[in-house]
């Protein structure tokens, strides 16, 4: 019980920072810096994203598997127990969308003047086809991340990384390129439209059904390769 308690003030605290960490950035790179919205100022912001990044991947080693975004926590538990999945959505999703909401609110109380986060700017049915392949693709490369390279943190969390970064810019225009539910929760329930048809599909729906969809996907490729590996071997002992 107490590793549940530890895992669940991880997940809010690392939703918290991960929410707060997007302004703090963007205020970092403009404001403190002064670079201005170019390509140099631009480069430079990505480069921060990734080291923040690796930063949020580093706590989620400290923390043994604290995380920020539903989706993470989601792809294992589909295919394993029903303790495990109750867990983690009636406890640890949630947690997760708590302290997303308290990060935003912080970061509106202490900035006033910033945006008020991602907003679908296309119709829903492309909104849903966006976040959905977004995830899909970030889900898949993580899956593909864990079993070619199971040990090797640093090129597993660059790879990782600068695919999160380069889906995110891809979708930037269209749906904020978020890949992450609670975080867009937090901006959303800020604004007041966190139970509309157009949240709950898009940001919600959509990316947990791509999620489900990239583990089945996955683990029916990965269990035809262990099979034709097997059926190799077999035949070379033969």
């Amino acid at each position: 019980m107490g590793s549940k308690i530890k895992l669940l003030a991880s997940d809010m605290i690392m939703s918290l920072m991960w929410v707060s960490s997007s302004v703090l950035i963007k205020r970092l790179v403009f404001n403190v810096l002064g670079f201005g919205s170019d390509a140099k100022g631009e480069v430079f912001k990505c480069g921060v994203s990734i080291l923040n990044m690796f930063f949020f991947a580093w706590l989620s080693k400290v923390t043994k598997g604290g995380a920020y975004n539903p989706l993470t926590v989601l792809s294992p538990v589909f295919s394993g127990g029903f303790s495990t999945f109750l867990f983690t959505v009636g406890a640890r999703i949630p947690a997760q969308v708590i302290g997303s909401i308290a990060g935003v609110r912080l970061m509106l109380d202490t900035f006033p003047e910033i945006g008020r986060g991602p907003r679908l700017n296309v119709d829903i049915h492309k909104g849903a086809l966006t976040e959905g392949l977004l995830t899909f693709a970030i889900v898949s490369i993580s899956l593909g991340l864990t079993v070619k390279l199971p040990g090797s943190f640093y090129m597993k969390t660059w790879i990782s990384s600068f695919s999160k970064l380069t889906l995110h810019i891809l979708g930037s225009d269209l749906t904020g390129g978020c890949m992450n539910p609670a975080s867009v929760m937090g901006w959303a329930y800020a604004r007041g439209d966190h139970i509309t048809k157009e949240h709950i599909f898009v940001y919600w729906l959509a990316p947990v059904e791509a999620t489900l969809l990239a583990v089945w996907t996955f683990s029916l490729i990965f269990r035809s390769q262990k099979g034709e590996k097997a059926k190799v071997k077999a035949e070379k002992s033969d």
